[in-house]
């Protein structure tokens, strides 16, 4: 499950957190050639990018198509999850963990991130959660008042205390 929203774009990684979010993922995926994986992407909304496959080489495609705009901006975890859930629920399989990363607060969605994680929980899914940013400030993306964009240094602030608890409720672990 990734975070697509705005603030995504930081420049605190080399290009920005998405892309680098997106080649540590890519590289995951490449270590993992027997399992099944699925891409769910989030902002203020969340979507199935792909379903659980093993074809891998189509994942990967599908992860170069992932933009920050794709969907309605903000950072819904809760909903991010949420759909992960769901697509993994049914599962047969022995073991199965969601990896969450984002780089925020959330802030919209209808479902609140302890709460997707009690479902996760229900239907014995371990759920890592990865907080994506640098401490202290980031060059962040803004609309310029003059049309296209320009950054500014912003704190970075992550919910690392949700991140905690959804990954310690779940068996899994917590990454910064």
């Amino acid at each position: 499950t990734t975070d697509i929203s705005g603030s995504m774009l930081a420049k605190d990684f080399d290009p920005d957190r998405l892309e680098a979010s997106k080649e540590v993922a890519k590289e995951f995926i490449k270590n993992r050639p027997n399992d099944r994986i699925g891409l769910v992407v989030f902002s203020g909304e969340s979507f199935t990018q792909c379903p659980l496959t093993t074809d891998h080489s189509v994942l990967i495609n599908l992860f170069g198509d992932i933009k920050s705009g794709m969907i309605k901006d903000g950072t819904a975890i809760g909903m991010g999850l949420a759909s992960a859930v769901n697509r993994l629920k049914e599962s047969d399989a022995k073991s199965k963990v969601i990896i969450l990363l984002t780089d925020g607060v959330n802030n919209s969605g209808s479902i609140a991130p302890l709460t997707a994680a009690e479902i996760a929980e229900k239907f014995n899914i371990r759920v890592y959660t990865i907080g994506v940013g640098s401490q202290g400030t980031a060059p962040f993306p803004v609309q310029s008042p003059y049309g296209g964009i320009q950054y500014v240094d912003q704190e970075v602030e992550i919910d690392e205390e949700i991140l905690q608890q959804i990954a310690e409720m779940t068996k899994g672990e917590y990454f910064r």
